[in-house]
């Protein structure tokens, strides 16, 4: 991208409560008719898909990690950022939720918000890391550590079986992504779910694999089909976990001795880049409810689903 001309901004900016409430105003004006690139799906319907809402940020959100003033009187100082412009605008797109702001930094008023997948206009770059945007005809800043010129791939990726199919159903579908079927196993995941894989994941897609309840007895056929694709997930950019096959309760044709075989070999002989999330001993330690023996309720699957996060969080 060639940059062609460098503005300076003020070198002090002071800020009335009075001016940014009225760009508070102004800006809930113009958000209404804002288009974006990329839909968003509806959280609560995994089948119906949404356009990716541009919404003023709340005070108390901060994406940028810093603690938000809770009045206007609070951005009173801004630091003075310069702006290297481009010649042309390019088109790039929002990896995380991220606010938008009046000014390079996190001291400036956050005037709205955009949410992964939205593709931006960028202007310009500033000196301290930040991008200069068109945000619906008006001269604003966003942070570059989640902007990319790719389109980035549906930040999680969740492969399995009925019990995936339920987590869906529990957690949602926002920034997620599913490839499940109930009653299913290797074969299926191998001939059916790995195509689609391929068609879903991108650079920056966490998958989380969770097969194995259902024929306990091909866990050698789960390690190599797994192990022989990581170089190729790796390349694209896919973080890959394997989630452990969870405990049971009174069921009939599973038990969890079997279980804790088959999750003990899996995690002993997959390829070292594939992570593993230890969801058995969390469920065994916290507790879950499984009425039919096999499959849970939703509060079990909202906090297996937390558990999920936090490993993959830490792992950060």
């Amino acid at each position: 991208m060639k940059k062609k001309t460098i503005e300076k901004t003020n070198n002090l900016i002071v800020k009335s409560p009075f001016v940014a409430a009225f760009a508070m105003i102004f800006a809930l004006g113009f958000l209404a008719s804002g288009t974006v690139c990329i839909a968003e799906e509806n959280p609560d319907t995994a089948s119906e898909v949404a356009p990716a809402p541009l919404e003023v940020a709340a005070p108390e959100t901060n994406p940028e990690g810093q603690p938000q003033p809770e009045d206007a009187a609070a951005y009173a100082v801004s630091t003075p950022f310069a702006v290297t412009k481009f010649e042309t605008p390019v088109t790039m797109y929002v990896t995380e939720t991220i606010n938008v702001r009046d000014g390079a930094g996190t001291e400036y008023n956050p005037i709205g918000k955009l949410g992964w997948g939205n593709c931006v206009s960028v202007t310009g770059t500033t000196d301290n890391g930040w991008y200069e945007i068109d945000y619906n005809g008006t001269v604003a800043y966003i942070i570059s550590n989640y902007v990319s010129q790719d389109i980035p791939g549906i930040p999680y990726l969740f492969v399995g079986d009925s019990r995936t199919v339920q987590l869906q159903m529990a957690v949602g579908s926002n920034e997620k992504a599913y490839v499940a079927k109930v009653g299913e196993g290797y074969y299926w995941f191998k001939n059916t779910a790995m195509p689609q894989i391929q068609a879903s994941a991108g650079a920056g897609t966490t998958m989380v694999i969770n097969f194995g309840v259902n024929d306990l007895a091909n866990a050698s056929k789960y390690i190599n089909l797994v192990n022989s694709n990581i170089d190729a997930w790796e390349a694209q950019g896919i973080t890959v976990y394997y989630a452990a096959v969870t405990p049971v309760g009174d069921c009939s044709t599973v038990s969890n001795e079997q279980i804790e075989k088959f999750n003990a070999r899996l995690q002993r002989e997959l390829d070292p880049r594939i992570k593993w999330i230890d969801g058995y001993s969390f469920l065994k330690q916290n507790g879950f409810s499984a009425s039919d023996g096999l499959h849970y309720n939703r509060s079990t699957y909202k906090n297996l689903y937390s558990y999920y996060m936090s490993v993959i969080g830490t792992d950060v």
